[in-house]
């Protein structure tokens, strides 16, 4: 495929998935929020009872189907391939922190897009916030950073995330009583798709993720070291054809998909300063850890476990931030969210000190 053709399929995949994040929200997802890698982790997270916010517990489909669509595209074109060991411990580090930074934002970089396309001009500020988060990742890779190789695993190791996924599934369509789920009216948790859509969704964008390698951070990061503008061009496609749905849905439909402004828009805040420090933080650990969340969940359908580790590591930030007060609300940020945020960015820099400056 030529260069020329391969940015015309990304684009093609970026439509489809903001089409696609607009309807999510048609059929029940909470506003601005059709997709949401962080926010949905996190949900997941609380159904499993490892955080009791009981307005954010519901296993989210899409996830699972990230995972398994990008598990079986992989396979069918033999690209599966486990492997892992560089920094696992690092990795679960810095994707902690990142789900920290998410949570003060109250998205990860592809809802930011979302909420753009939505007309949640806060999103302007965490975009800033998140491309200087990057430009920070890229100085320590212009240095040398490096977690160093991965090895190849046995192919049973590379399985175990998509299998914990394909038992989610079941305990999601089961609803055991060991399971939480945010009741009626509770909170963001009690919106949702009907299963078969979201998990159609999440299948849908997991294959076109696996075979377009979208990136929200390594489109930004190949802008500056190679003056490529590859990958970003699907994200501008997402944020493009999601603004146009949502501008359509608005028009047609009784419900408000499109609100220009920022002042009231659901389930974020409005403090610039946090928004884009919660965004840095993001960009920052996601270009250490050489993916974003919707990146990470599709390299762990390909058998990296490094990336699975790093999407425990996300997890358990969610449980974390949500029991001990860490994650933002649409009040505005929390003192210990603010302290664990500028911990989270000393950490990553010490991260890519260590792993930049080190004597071999």
């Amino acid at each position: 495929m030529t260069a020329k053709n391969e940015k015309t399929v990304i684009i093609i995949a970026g439509i489809i998935i903001g089409i696609i994040a607009s309807l999510l929200v048609l059929f029940g997802n909470p506003a601005n929020m059709g997709f949401c890698i962080a926010c949905f982790l996190r949900d997941t997270t609380g159904a499993l009872g490892l955080h009791r916010a009981a307005a954010v517990q519901y296993i989210r489909p899409e996830i699972i189907g990230i995972v398994l669509g990008s598990f079986i595209v992989s396979l069918i074109t033999k690209e599966y391939s486990p492997r892992g060991g560089s920094s696992p411990m690092t990795r679960f580090i810095l994707g902690f922190f990142v789900m920290i930074g998410c949570l003060m934002f109250l998205g990860c970089p592809f809802r930011m897009i979302i909420r753009l396309g939505s007309g949640d001009l806060n999103a302007l500020l965490g975009f800033v916030g998140f491309a200087l988060g990057i430009l920070t990742g890229v100085f320590f890779l212009s240095k040398g950073y490096s977690l160093k190789r991965t090895y190849k695993l046995p192919t049973a190791e590379g399985t175990v995330l998509p299998v914990i996924e394909a038992v989610l599934l079941i305990l999601l369509v089961l609803a055991p009583e060991f399971i939480f789920f945010t009741e009626a009216g509770g909170g963001p948790g009690a919106k949702h798709a009907a299963i078969i859509i979201s998990l159609a969704a999440g299948l849908i964008v997991g294959i076109l993720a696996q075979r377009t390698r979208l990136c929200m951070v390594g489109g930004i990061r190949d802008i500056v070291l190679f003056k490529e503008f590859k990958l970003i061009s699907g994200f501008i496609a997402i944020f493009v054809s999601c603004l146009i749905c949502n501008l359509i849905l608005t028009a047609v439909t009784e419900g408000t998909f499109f609100k220009l402004g920022f002042a009231e828009q659901p389930i974020a805040h409005n403090d610039g300063l946090w928004n884009a420090l919660g965004m840095y933080l993001t960009g920052f650990g996601c270009v250490l850890l050489g993916g974003c969340p919707l990146r990470q969940l599709v390299l762990s359908g390909e058998g990296n476990t490094d990336s699975a580790v790093t999407i425990i590591g996300l997890m358990v930030g969610a449980a974390f931030a949500h029991n001990f007060g860490l994650a933002s609300s649409g009040a505005g940020p929390t003192p210990a969210g603010q302290i664990a945020v500028i911990i989270g960015i000393i950490v990553a820099a010490v991260i890519g000190c260590v792993n930049t400056f080190r004597t071999e």
